[in-house]
């Protein structure tokens, strides 16, 4: 009869998976990343539109901030921007970047974390996505696709009645 060593409490079953390992392959945020980056998207809306930041071209532009991702560390924000109208998106981004360590500052009073995140800025494409995607629904080979199918009759029996036979044997 074999005897199995007795099992420590670090050791785990080889096919067994820590929690640190699902994180580092899970793809989905966590909810203190979405939580974080709300704040941090909230806070930067709030100082765009109070005007804090003293720069000609965000002063001229109605900026909008849909959506900041962190990275899993939390030192990383990635905030998309959107300038009303879509115009002048380029100068805008440029704008922000440029006064990155005074916004970075300000959200690092604002957000109670260990360190501040640093802050990058990409314009925002979902709205570009939205309307790309409207187009291909609007397309006539789409509209085809789904419009209402024509009822048929099946080959055998179309050719039944078209022979002058009712489908009765006994006719």
């Amino acid at each position: 009869m074999s005897r199995s060593k007795p099992s420590r409490e670090g050791d785990r079953p080889s096919g067994s998976r820590t929690a640190s390992a699902k994180l580092a392959t899970s793809s989905a945020p966590s909810q203190r990343m979405l939580r974080v980056a709300e704040v941090i998207r909230h806070e930067l809306s709030a100082l765009l539109a109070r005007g804090d930041i003293h720069d000609d071209t965000l002063a001229s532009a109605v900026i909008t901030v849909p959506e900041v991702r962190m990275s899993p560390d939390l030192k990383l924000a990635t905030v998309y921007v959107m300038p009303l109208g879509g115009d002048k998106v380029e100068a805008v981004i440029a704008a922000l970047e440029a006064n990155k360590r005074f916004i970075r500052g300000v959200l690092a009073k604002s957000v109670n974390l260990k360190f501040a995140p640093d802050v990058r800025f990409r314009p925002d494409e979902t709205f570009e996505e939205a309307s790309r995607i409207g187009r291909l629904l609007d397309s006539p080979k789409v509209r085809q696709d789904t419009a209402k199918p024509v009822q048929r009759r099946p080959a055998s029996k179309a050719a039944d009645q078209d022979a002058g036979d009712d489908g009765d044997p006994d006719a």
